[in-house]
């Protein structure tokens, strides 16, 4: 569980910093209490306090600034909060939720399943042994979407695998400036691939080879990962840190190689 869960004054720090971001410069003491249910001599005491940890800083009594500090303890502990909702979601709703999965066979209604990741997707099987086992709530043929209740046990998902290739931005280059041969050792034809930035979409195309996403890449990568897809990633040069952040917040393990030539 995060901390902030653990700690009723952690946890108020934080909404209040939230807000603090949400609404600056022009933060009145008054409505963070109004919004938060507490005193306004409370609110005055945890900005006080955050204002010496360096998380906020106020040039009035009304204006107040979320720092750089702060929005990075924002985004550490928002991220942490995601990833025990996910963990809420995943392994206590799931045991008495429904789960959608592809019948890898034809199967009956009550028909004891194992369950497995292929191909980012969830699949039904009776001859597939593996550690997580349900129940399909209908009769369906092979091929077909069918329900999945009574989840026992964890469902193993494939190493992952995020390989990422940089690029130069097309003041630097570009395309032009690509090391062709190294990119065409690094992109795997079985790999989930991402482009971010103009550059890397037409780098990529120089080989022959679309992306499967580029709006929402970074995003779509981490899906991925959770899903067990590893990822082909080709970014431009100055996109790489919030790519790279995203992807140590969630723990997920990548290799980076430079291809400018």
């Amino acid at each position: 569980m995060t901390f902030l869960l653990q700690s009723k004054r952690d946890a108020t720090k934080f909404q209040i910093l939230v807000e603090v971001a949400s609404h600056q410069p022009n933060v009145r003491q008054s409505e963070i209490a109004n919004t938060l249910g507490i005193t306004p001599q409370a609110v005055s005491e945890y900005l006080k306090e955050l204002a010496n940890q360096g998380f906020v800083y106020s040039d009035g009594r009304v204006r107040y600034k979320a720092t750089t500090k702060g929005v990075e303890w924002i985004t550490e502990h928002a991220f942490s909060l995601r990833r025990y909702a996910r963990f809420v979601l995943e392994e206590v709703v799931s045991q008495v939720a429904v789960w959608t999965a592809i019948a890898d066979e034809p199967l009956q209604a009550g028909t004891q399943v194992h369950l497995y990741m292929q191909g980012g997707l969830l699949y039904a099987s009776t001859k597939h042994e593996t550690g997580a086992t349900g129940k399909v709530s209908s009769d369906v043929q092979k091929g077909r979407d069918v329900g999945v209740t009574d989840l026992k046990g964890i469902i193993e998902l494939p190493d992952v695998r995020i390989v990422i290739g940089k690029v130069p931005r097309v003041h630097r280059g570009g395309s032009t400036a690509v090391n062709y041969q190294m990119l065409k050792k690094l992109v795997e034809a079985d790999r989930f691939i991402a482009v971010i930035g103009v550059e890397a979409l037409i780098a990529l195309k120089n080989i022959g080879i679309d992306a499967d996403v580029m709006f929402g890449a970074k995003e779509a990568v981490v899906e991925a990962a959770w899903h067990g897809v590893s990822s082909f990633v080709l970014s431009v040069d100055d996109e790489l840190p919030s790519l790279l952040k995203r992807l140590e917040a969630e723990g997920i393990e990548y290799e980076l190689h430079d291809l400018k030539a």
